[in-house]
């Protein structure tokens, strides 16, 4: 694999570590998570990350194998560009429903 490619990969499987590490100390729960503006903005930040890394692989390498990597980097724009309009239950079920398939998926690519 390219070595680009192997850099922004690193920085998807940071950034899913880093949202892992918000909830070490404490259980998912999604009521206490719409109350902490600091995790919230955090895990925002790290989601945009995540798609701006996927849209620049998918620029050097289109046909990677990658699951829902046109919605990630469209997750990635509407958080940038239309942050008024942020679901955060949609953002809670990336957490908990995709974010560990995408971990996955990475770390199989970069192995």
């Amino acid at each position: 694999m390219e070595k680009q490619i192997n850099i922004y990969l690193s920085d998807i499987l940071e950034s899913i570590e880093e949202i892992d590490s918000y909830f070490v100390d404490k259980k998912y729960d999604f009521y206490e998570f719409l109350q902490d503006v600091k995790t919230k903005r955090a895990v925002e930040r790290n989601l945009e990350i995540i798609g701006e890394a996927v849209n620049r692989i998918l620029k050097i390498k289109p046909d990677i194998e990658l699951c829902g990597s046109k919605h990630i980097v469209a997750l990635r724009n509407r958080i940038i560009h239309s942050y008024d309009n942020i679901s955060y239950e949609i953002i809670w079920g990336i957490m908990l429903k995709h974010l560990p398939i995408l971990k996955e998926e990475i770390i199989r690519l970069i192995d």
